[in-house]
């Protein structure tokens, strides 16, 4: 029972205990640090493998997340959402910053392109045998950072829709979205 007498969900408990100890961390207590690192790094780690495919990149995307949430953990506030949610959004985005830098699309020719590619016929390859990987690549850096993201996870990863949710926190019909607008964009700016 919380302090009002009402029944906590487990969830709700895991939350009041991940949020004690990030404001623990917050004060650079070690010890909450690691009672943090123990509660939370698996998932954490999951999320960051499921994203990478790789498990040196996860592996460092996990070490960085947690570098961050030691050094920032006095800048979470409820309105950013649950704690865990905060710990999972910042482990996505590290990872993704990792993906990006170790396959640098600004630059990435053709053995870029082939090196990405999973062997599976769809519309990208297609638009990509019309246009050329320059052109692919230039139009990819026009999309926002979300609709890349997507687009690349869902067609080089192979991340299903319910994947892409799971891993970018959001609604499956937003990721759909984001696919669908991002495609829609890609398409646009290849025919000009």
């Amino acid at each position: 029972m919380d302090d009002t007498g009402q029944n906590m969900t487990v969830d709700e408990s895991e939350q009041k205990e991940l949020l004690n100890l990030l404001l623990a961390v917050a004060q650079h207590d070690r010890e909450a640090f690691r009672q943090l690192y123990q509660r939370v790094s698996a998932r954490m780690f999951g999320l960051c493998y499921k994203l990478s495919g790789q498990q040196d990149l996860a592996e460092e995307a996990l070490q960085d997340a947690f570098v961050q949430i030691w050094h920032n953990a006095g800048e979470y506030h409820g309105d950013r959402g649950a704690p865990l949610g905060w710990m999972l959004t910042i482990a996505r985005y590290r990872t993704l910053d990792l993906i990006r830098a170790r396959r640098p699309l600004r630059s990435a020719g053709d053995d870029m392109l082939k090196h990405l590619e999973d062997g599976r016929r769809g519309p990208l390859e297609t638009r990509l045998q019309q246009a050329g990987a320059t052109a692919l690549t230039g139009c990819l850096e026009e999309l926002s950072d979300t609709q890349r993201d997507t687009i690349l996870l869902s067609y080089y990863r192979g991340l299903t829709h319910d994947e892409l949710a799971q891993a970018m926190s959001s609604p499956v019909g937003t990721v759909k979205s984001w696919i669908r607008r991002g495609l829609m964009a890609l398409k646009r700016c290849l025919e000009r």
